[in-house]
């Protein structure tokens, strides 16, 4: 189980081959995406009010069917700050594509909740909380609405209500400051769950207002995105059959043939990138939006879309080299552990149990084990609580890094003591610079806390580092 919780812990230090969602990725053959959108392509895919068709259907009149998805979405979010209900008069509203009708469907969504000035009716409501604006000479409620102005809506009228309620998540961030700089450290859990968007306005400003944001990894790279494909794949001729035993081969073809994916392709993965895949669909529950986007992306989509310079610590060779020099043996118990999280042990057939145990040991599938490793995946829920609520004492105590790292498991130093130092040294670097400059270092969390985290590294070279005072 020792195994089986290192693997989890990359969620807190791994940000892995994340893809940046921003308007850059806008289709040659669409429309211009507007300008006035983009601050919000970020909030708005995170939070599940549309997906990759935004960019290319973005100048298109909204469907009906976006448009009560969408209203959905806002739903299910104002739910969760908890305001008093109200009995919502809304008879007789017309729910069309125009932008009045859009309006006026999102406006319902609002309308069950005690929120000020929501008596006032959908027009007045909307206008009042900024999120339905005209151009200077009126409204035009009764235009056809685009899908971009819909999103738009949608997601001011999200944004404005939870900053009214001081709500959204605060994130796990500290301030360090020394030499006239300032550098904002937000330790990420590098995955959506727990209803994690929005976030704050006080952590949307911080992004906004950096001059640089940096991660582990420079996600908008696409020759390193390439290279950290091609690490990936097996390049000597051989396949994954060749690397792992028979049975647990075609338990990872059974398993991933359910997903759509053909054996032609899956055979080219290596056992880690597999691994890695798999463990990262585990990790995902109903609390996970629809787009399941993980924080990093979020903020690097937020920050490339607002123009701020983006850097990187580390790079994909690294830490795809990380995972590839893990010798085969790791690899194989990596890619049968993560299958484990995936599979329902209830059902399992004779042959996937013993492909698993030859492997993982007899232990692996006992009622004992399930229980444990059950435990240990509610955890991650528990971090996920945490980071939103900006409890780091409470993430330092749960999460167990110096256990791990007085383990002696092969991936530990790998992920702890061979990478921390460098990070310390990034922000080091960052804080001599000349002058005055405000900048944002987000990386795994688990990076942040211990005696050779971030945090007391910074200290230990004598920078002001302080929890950021919640809002």
């Amino acid at each position: 189980m020792k195994r089986l919780l290192a693997f989890l812990l990359t969620l807190g230090l791994m940000a892995g081959a994340l893809v940046p969602v921003s308007a850059e990725e806008t289709s040659e053959t669409a429309a211009p995406f507007p300008m006035w959108a983009y601050g919000m392509l970020a909030d708005g895919y995170a939070i599940g009010l549309f997906g990759d068709e935004i960019y290319t259907q973005h100048s298109q009149e909204v469907t009906q069917e976006q448009v009560a998805a969408m209203a959905e979405v806002v739903s299910e979010k104002l739910a969760l700050l908890g305001v008093e209900q109200r009995e919502a008069d809304t008879e007789g509203l017309v729910l069309d594509t125009t932008r009045g009708g859009v309006v006026n469907a999102l406006y319902q969504a609002a309308a069950d909740y005690a929120f000020p000035g929501v008596e006032k009716g959908p027009e007045a409501f909307m206008v009042s909380v900024g999120a339905l604006c005209g151009d200077g000479t009126g409204l035009h409620l009764e235009r056809p609405c685009s899908l971009v102005e819909a999103a738009t809506m949608a997601n001011s009228l999200i944004l404005s209500l939870y900053d009214s309620q001081n709500a959204g998540s605060l994130g796990l961030l500290w301030k360090a400051t020394g030499n006239g700089n300032t550098l904002y450290l937000l330790g990420s859990i590098h995955t959506d769950r727990n209803n994690v968007y929005p976030f704050h306005k006080q952590l949307r400003d911080i992004i906004l207002n950096s001059e640089q944001v940096s991660f582990e990894l420079d996600f908008n790279d696409t020759q390193q995105l390439m290279e950290y494909a091609a690490m990936q794949v097996y390049s000597d001729g051989t396949t994954l059959a060749d690397h792992i035993s028979p049975e647990l081969y075609q338990v990872v073809i059974n398993t991933l043939g359910q997903m759509g994916m053909e054996e032609e392709l899956v055979s080219q993965y290596k056992a880690w990138a597999l691994a890695t895949s798999l463990q990262s669909l585990a990790t995902t529950d109903e609390t996970t939006g629809s787009n399941a986007m993980a924080i990093d992306l979020y903020v690097n989509a937020k920050a490339v879309n607002a123009g701020i310079d983006i850097g990187a610590v580390e790079t994909y060779a690294f830490q795809g080299g990380i995972f590839d020099s893990l010798s085969p043996e790791y690899q194989e118990v990596y890619l049968a552990s993560s299958l484990l999280m995936m599979l329902d042990v209830d059902t399992m057939d004779a042959a996937t149990r013993k492909a698993l145990t030859d492997v993982l040991g007899e232990d692996a599938l006992t009622a004992d084990t399930q229980a444990a490793l059950e435990e240990e995946m509610a955890q991650i829920g528990i971090w996920m609580d945490q980071w939103k609520a900006r409890d780091t004492q409470g993430f330092a105590q749960a999460y167990p890094k110096d256990e791990v790292i007085n383990s002696d498991d092969e991936l530990n130093s790998k992920l702890f003591t061979d990478r921390d130092p460098g990070m310390i040294a990034y922000a080091d670097a960052y804080l001599k610079q000349d002058g005055a400059h405000t900048g944002l270092l987000v990386v795994g969390a688990g990076h942040m806390i211990g005696s050779g985290g971030i945090v007391q590294g910074l200290k230990d070279l004598g920078y002001t580092v302080e929890v950021v005072e919640k809002p």
